[in-house]
């Protein structure tokens, strides 16, 4: 978790399954004048990572899923961590699917007309990447984190809930944020 003497207007929570390595790190960005602080938890997709991934679901705001374009059976496995990520998060979650190793695209073998047509299927944000080169991962989070913060804005997501995976920072309450919500931000976790 962020340090409690760190200053952000909001903090979101965000899970990544893929084909990685259990891991945690943080991202800070600039959205609407404020300082979004997400916290990111990679969970693999593994089945040896299964039952620690469904413990990081329970108040995450939002889920990434991701496969490589380059291995169709990590695509394959993509109904399978969204199924396991909706049964274990709940229907509030965002959802963004990520189709990475776009610097390979030479030995692809998932077609991004396939991958966007399984995102508009299940109602996901999808976007292809890659890590190798940072191609892109900056959008996935922006965008992410500008269709959280109208979710807060409308009342969908409550910030005072620890489930909903979003809270404020220590300097803004959320008074302040519905008083001028046209430059004010969230923090996700």
């Amino acid at each position: 978790m962020p340090r409690s003497n760190e200053y952000y207007d909001y903090l979101f929570k965000y899970i990544v399954v893929g084909d990685v390595g259990v891991d945690y790190g943080h991202k800070t960005l600039s959205l609407y004048s404020r300082k979004i602080k997400i916290a990111v938890w990679d969970t693999a997709g593994q089945e040896a990572f299964k039952s620690i991934a469904r413990s990081y679901y329970s108040g995450a705001a939002a889920c990434i899923l991701v496969y490589n374009i380059t291995n169709r059976d990590s695509f394959l496995h993509v109904s399978e961590w969204l199924r396991e990520a909706r049964l274990n998060s709940g229907s509030r979650m965002m959802f963004a699917l990520v189709g990475n190793k776009i610097d390979l695209d030479k030995n692809r073998q998932v077609d991004y007309p396939e991958g966007e047509h399984f995102s508009n299927k299940n109602g996901l944000l999808f976007f292809e990447t890659s890590a190798k080169t940072a191609s892109h991962i900056s959008e996935v989070f922006e965008e992410l984190a500008k269709h959280l913060y109208r979710k807060v804005l409308s009342g969908e997501i409550d910030v005072n809930r620890p489930i909903s995976g979003v809270r404020l920072g220590q300097k803004l309450s959320k008074s302040e944020i519905l008083k001028n919500h046209a430059t004010e931000c969230c923090t996700f976790t």
